[in-house]
């Protein structure tokens, strides 16, 4: 009686020693999943994402959404648009938005300036047109008379937290944040968005507009593999592992 006492305890301990360990693996392996699914859903996002932006890109060009519509437009639903505009460019100083490359750019492959200019629409709106990119601070002024561009809908970007919006005259820029630059280089009332100008190449193809491109990594299906090939793992320890203690403790008894 004694005896059998003795082996229910040591039975008892053997299953206790793996509880926490097991609870502790169970943890992780739901932890493990939840990513690798998670990632499969971003793949699908991703993809769905890439797929609505070509979309867009290759669309032939619509008329510019008329002013009473644009509180209504939306990022998520408009940007990437393309649509064709007659604009006048009145005299103003631009901006420069500096930059080393280009996303959705294959032509900009080196540091240098997006020109943004304010444009004067038929009804007196105006947007702020990114004429295109110069390798320098040399570049053609726009057109002095009236004329018809093609290009896409985008959004501004907020500025970062840690470097400045622009220089002390407002003229090199860091971020698109077109209502800030109309503020500071006083162009007066803008849309809420700006047009990305694809055509037409100015004389002397400088400020270069060009087409652009969906460049959007999708690596989310090397993520997800990555995460359920851990989570494979992990069982494989914890099975080796728990085999292994089984044996010590039945040697022992």
């Amino acid at each position: 009686m004694e005896r059998g006492g003795r082996a229910a305890v040591k039975a008892s301990g053997r299953r206790g020693s793996l509880i926490v360990p097991g609870v502790f693996t169970l943890l992780c392996l739901v932890l493990l999943l939840g990513l690798g699914t998670w990632q499969i859903e971003r793949k699908a996002w991703k993809e769905a994402l890439i797929a609505t932006l070509d979309r867009r890109l290759n669309e032939a060009p619509i008329a510019l959404p008329p002013p009473e519509q644009w509180a209504g437009l939306s990022q998520s639903e408009s940007e990437f648009t393309r649509v064709r505009l007659r604009v006048t460019f009145p005299s103003a100083r631009d901006a420069l938005v500096f930059s080393g490359n280009s996303s959705v750019r294959d032509d900009v492959k080196g540091p240098g300036y997006f020109v943004f200019s304010p444009a004067r629409l038929p009804g007196g709106q105006q947007v702020v047109v990114n004429r295109g990119f110069t390798p320098s601070r040399s570049y053609a002024p726009p057109p002095s008379t009236s004329q018809e561009i093609v290009g896409y809908l985008r959004w501004p970007e907020a500025p970062s937290w840690f470097v400045a919006a622009h220089d002390a005259a407002g003229e090199i820029w860091t971020a698109r944040d077109t209502s800030a630059m109309a503020r500071v280089r006083g162009w007066g009332s803008v849309a809420p968005f700006y047009i990305e100008q694809e055509a037409p190449v100015p004389q002397g193809g400088l400020p270069h507009p060009a087409a652009l491109k969906v460049h959007l990594r999708n690596e989310h299906l090397q993520y997800a593999i990555t995460w359920y090939g851990l989570a494979a793992v992990l069982v494989a320890i914890f099975a080796i592992w728990a085999r292994k203690r089984r044996q010590e403790n039945e040697q022992g008894g």
